[in-house]
């Protein structure tokens, strides 16, 4: 565990102290007293010039406005005010000035001693309380030394704590303070955006509620246990509306001065990283995959054509009619179909031409659903839609979009028993764009497979050619939109297909 050196008030200021008397006694230190009875002045500046080795600059002003203004100018170093300064007093003064953030050195002076006045003062910002008649030299030399010391610290400190907050609130990573059981404590305005809430929404709560339920939430229990300092361990978290975001955790462990433990943390998000590294891998995946399909269709349709011919002179040979029809047919029909196949394939390897214009999101989910109603209507699905009441337009090709839909719909109705299906088809809006959720309740996808089934050719069904998904994949990134899959086994999978605002 690392343990953070402290330093006790008083050492602060005495790492101070030599440079400032130095400074004391190498240049004028300018005294201000504020006080309405000019003998009481006069007492005060001469105890203040018999201090030794020291020069002073030594101003009076007895009005309460003029006081007001010169301490607003930071015209001085040091300034003694007395409690009573006509209709108005020394509390008065310093609360004043304690709204103008006012933190320069401020000694009150009071005819008699009072511990109420005293704790007013303080609380007020005074750095400290004198009674005039028991001021001497050698008090005065103290108070100032100390005044001027304790003000420098105060000040370094401030100067510090607003270069870290500055640090803290404008990270672009989320920034959080948290207790010994990972309580927020303290979290930066970008915590606020990473996790979809409002800072006073996730004080108090704790970062396990965010994170995603499985065997990367196990192992950070465990790493967190032993208190050990965590660097980069990628983890996954949910926002307020379900949203998963890969980040990076590191957290380090200190002590606070009552020896209780807290826990500093930083989440750099990756998800858009993580994205943009699956886009490109899909797409060397598919570019390997075209090649191959482009090979394979030339090496196939050259064999084919032979059949395709020799089947034509055998139909001319026979002369049963119905052995021509039967087997000649047989193998016509089946060069029809493989040649079919083949066309299919390559048109997946071409670039789609398309042509984009305005569309409402909602009409073209709607078209695609209405497209297989039958289906739906056969498996008895339940389907639920959730829309915005405002049409949201995108940049589309209508026609191939809805085949893109359409694909994903059919998958997840597939994926479904009979009577017990729950289809969701959800629009929303984002600051980023537009996004449309499909999700079933089916039996859900193994994780191993996730990352495949976009690529030709990969299914899960008996009788599938693992072709749809890989067009819709297609047909999407054409569209510059992304596509995620999150399925849990037993729970069911959800296809999240985001859009760019139209331009």
């Amino acid at each position: 565990m690392q343990k953070v050196p402290k330093m006790k008030e008083a050492e602060l200021y005495s790492s101070y102290r030599k440079p400032l008397t130095k400074m004391l006694n190498t240049r004028k230190t300018r005294v201000a007293i504020i006080d309405d009875d000019e003998d009481d002045y006069f007492i005060i500046a001469d105890y203040i010039n018999s201090i030794d080795g020291t020069t002073f600059t030594i101003d009076w002003c007895n009005q309460y406005d003029v006081a007001i203004q010169k301490m607003k100018g930071r015209e001085y170093d040091i300034y003694f005010v007395d409690y009573r300064l006509g209709h108005h007093t020394g509390l008065e003064l310093l609360q004043e000035m304690r709204r103008d953030h006012f933190d320069d050195p401020v000694v009150l002076l009071t005819g008699k001693g009072s511990k109420d006045i005293d704790v007013k003062a303080m609380e007020s910002g005074a750095t400290d309380y004198l009674i005039k008649s028991e001021l001497n030299t050698e008090k005065l030399e103290r108070c100032i030394r100390y005044s001027l010391e304790r003000a420098a610290a105060l000040k370094e400190l401030k100067a510090r704590e607003t270069k870290y907050r500055t640090l803290f609130e404008g990270s672009k990573d989320a920034v959080f303070i948290a207790d010994e059981n990972l309580v927020l404590q303290e979290v930066n305005h970008t915590s606020s955006v990473l996790f979809d809430a409002d800072i006073p929404e996730l004080v108090n709560k704790s970062i396990y509620d965010f994170l995603k339920e499985g065997s990367l939430k196990k192992q950070f229990r465990e790493l967190f246990e032993h208190k050990e300092t965590i660097n980069d361990l990628e983890i996954e978290i949910n926002s307020r509306d379900n949203e998963t975001r890969s980040c990076l955790l590191s957290i380090s462990f200190v002590e606070d001065t009552n020896g209780k433990t807290i826990v500093h943390g930083i989440l750099h998000d990756i998800t858009n990283i993580k994205k943009a590294e699956s886009a490109n891998l899909q797409a060397q995946k598919l570019a390997a995959n075209e090649r191959l399909m482009r090979i394979l269709a030339h090496e196939i349709r050259n064999p084919l054509n032979n059949i395709s011919l020799s089947a034509d002179h055998l139909e001319e040979s026979y002369e049963d009619e119905e052995m021509r029809q039967n087997l000649v047919g047989i193998v016509k029909r089946n060069c029809i179909r493989i040649n079919h196949i083949i066309t299919e394939l390559l048109d997946l390897t071409k670039p789609q031409e398309m042509t984009f214009q305005p569309h409402s999101l909602q009409e073209i989910v709607d078209e695609s659903i209405a497209m297989i109603a039958d289906r739906i209507d056969l498996q008895k699905i339940a389907v639920e839609k959730s829309y915005p009441d405002f049409p949201l337009e995108i940049l589309a090709s209508k026609s191939k979009l809805i085949i893109a839909f359409t694909n994903i719909l059919v998958n997840g109705i597939e994926a479904m028993e009979q009577n017990k299906g729950q289809l969701t088809v959800s629009i929303n809006s984002s600051a980023d764009g537009y996004n449309v959720c499909i999700r079933d309740n089916g039996n859900g996808i193994p994780e191993e497979y996730l990352t495949k089934l976009f690529e030709p050719f990969f299914t899960l069904k008996k009788n599938g050619m693992g072709l749809g998904l890989a067009a819709s994949y297609s047909i999407i990134q054409s569209h510059k939109a992304t596509i995620r899959v999150e399925s849990q086994i037993g729970k069911g999978t959800s296809f999240v297909i985001s859009f760019n605002k139209k331009n």
